[in-house]
This record gives structure tokens, sequence and C-alpha cells, in this order.
């Protein structure tokens, strides 16, 4: 049996369809299975429709719930990182609000955490039911291509979907970079991590929060802030590069000394070289260019988030008026 704390971290953005059921279930499996010591974080992520009206009125009727609630949307990489930067409890499970992952899992992730001693339970997804072909497709893509580039194995069809104790919390909490891949980050900081099998369900009520767009600018950040390998292939791309040049050099040489007759001068291997050297260059010059926009962002130090109003029970904080307030004294 569980004796600690535990914390839920639930990311929300325009999830006003599904946020009252999330709630729902999720007190239900967490009274049923004995785990009456908890904490539920909900963080607003600058939703646009009524989930922050919702989230207060739960969070005025109990005490256990915390709701965080951004100045504008950031993200669900930073809004997940509110929650772990604010959870207080012995372990913490991070889940979506679109049910999709199933709250009734949590009990099993617990028990699977204190039978292996583990400091990590992630969920790995058997079945996507809900999902085009096209979202596998390039949800699989995306973990085989950053598993080959990354140099910390990182397990295949998972998501955010986990338990995480203590100590991976603190260790979280110490890593300052801006733009975070938290699924790798935390494969990153080690300690024993085991897998738990689930069928993951169509999304309660609403619409995906993750289109394309967003997609190609998370697996962009996934690659960038987690691995170097791109810019080492940029420059091994450079390099066969200048020896496919050399080889064409010694070849043209050698065709207008061994056979002048037959060579022909022409301008179709001159274009070739040509757009095949200034795609390289431009390729490679992109890859620099995303990692130098990404030392851009860490370097103007940033906060990754800020969080406009915390409430917590009966009491409600704007911490936008803290902050207004604190600038004034320093000016």
């Amino acid at each position: 049996m569980f004796r600690g704390k535990l914390s839920i971290i639930v990311p929300c953005y325009n999830e006003e369809e599904v946020v009252n059921e999330t709630y729902r279930r999720l007190k239900a499996v967490l009274q049923e299975s004995g785990l009456r010591d908890h904490e539920l974080i909900f963080i607003n992520d600058g939703s646009r429709d009524g989930t922050l009206p919702l989230l207060r009125s739960i969070a005025e009727k109990d005490p256990l719930v915390v709701v965080l609630s951004f100045s504008r949307n950031f993200g669900h990489q930073p809004a997940v990182t509110a929650g772990l930067h604010r959870c207080t409890g012995d372990a913490a499970v991070i889940i979506d609000a679109d049910l999709q992952d199933p709250p009734e899992l949590i009990p099993q992730m617990v028990q699977k955490m204190l039978d292996e001693e583990a400091g990590v339970v992630y969920a790995v997804r058997d079945e996507r039911k809900g999902e085009t072909f096209f979202k596998r497709f390039t949800a699989s893509l995306f973990y085989r291509l950053i598993n080959g580039l990354s140099d910390v194995p990182l397990p295949m069809n998972t998501g955010d979907f986990r338990l995480v104790d203590r100590k991976v919390i603190d260790e979280f909490c110490r890593l300052e970079e801006k733009n975070k891949y938290i699924r790798g980050l935390i494969s990153w900081i080690g300690f024993k991590q085991v897998p738990i099998s689930y069928v993951r369900e169509p999304r309660f009520a609403g619409e995906t929060k993750y289109p394309l767009s967003k997609m190609l600018k998370f697996a962009t950040n996934a690659l960038l802030y987690f691995t170097r390998k791109p810019l080492k292939m940029a420059m091994g791309l450079g390099f066969s590069s200048v020896v496919v040049g050399l080889f064409l050099t010694v070849y043209a040489v050698l065709s207008r000394v061994l056979y002048p007759e037959t060579t022909i001068s022409g301008w179709t291997s001159t274009m070739i070289a040509i757009v095949f050297l200034g795609g390289v260059q431009l390729l490679t010059i992109g890859v620099i260019g995303e990692y130098v926009g990404s030392i851009f962002d860490e370097v103007k130090n940033r906060p990754q988030y800020i969080i406009g109003e915390t409430i917590s029970g009966r009491k409600t904080k704007d911490r936008s008026r803290a902050a207004k307030k604190a600038t004034g004294k320093r000016r």
C-alpha cells in the first residue's frame, strides 16, 4: 500500500467538454483505491473556452484541488513543467485531460512502482483507438527517428502519461532548459524505469489539441534539445559533398586528358554540381540556424511560463498583481 501523498498533474487547454468528467473519474479512482492523501493540480494553459470557470468551480468545492492558470497559452510541455514544479506529493502522475489515458490505470502504476521499487512507471500504448493511420504512422516514425538520434534509449509508443517519484521530480526541477522534451528528460534522468501496458482510448469529447503544425514543432524541439546528431549529420553531409566534388574534378580532368575528342563541355554537369552543393549548404545552414535559435531562446532567460492566477480551495491568488508590485519595488 502506498502511504505517501500522490499528486495528479493535469494540463488543460480548451477542455470544457471533458474537464468535469476527468475530475469525476480521477476522484473516483483515488477514493476507491485508498489513495486518499492526494492533490489534483489542473494547469489551465490559456484556454479560450469555459475551462477556467469550470476548474474554478471544482477548486472551490474541493480543497484538494489546485488550479494554476497561465497568463496565456504557453504549451503542453510548460504546463506539465509547472505542475511538476508545484506538486508536493511523494510521487506524481502526469495525465492529459482528454481521457485518452485512463485514470483507472493509476492504482496499477502505483502498485508497480512499489513492487519493482522503480523511480518511473511509464505507460506504453499497446493499441491507439480513434487515431488515423496518418497519426499512427507519423508517431511511429517520430519515435524511431528520435531513438536513432538520441544518446539515451527512449521507450517506444509512450507519451507523458507516467508516474514519477519524488527523487525524479526533484532532479527534473533542477533542469533549466526552456523548451523541454519531458519524456526524454525523464529518461535522461535515469533511475529504475519500468513499463506498464494499456489501450489508449479515443478522446472522450472535443478535438485534438495537437494538429500537424504542433506535432512538427514538438518533434523539432525534441530533436534540437535532446541530441546534437543533426549537427554531426550536417557536417558529414558537407564532407561527403566535398568528396563527391573532388571525385568529379578528377574525373573531368582525366576525361579531358585521355579522351579530348569525346569530352563534350556543357552546362548540365555544372548546374547539377551547383544545385547539389547549394542544397547541401542551405540544409547545413538551416540546421545550424535552428540550433542558434535554440541557444538564443536559452540566453534570453525568459520564464518557461507565467502563472496569472492560482486557485486553491476557496483561496485565490492573482500572480499578475503580485508580479506588478514586485516590479514596481525594483524600480
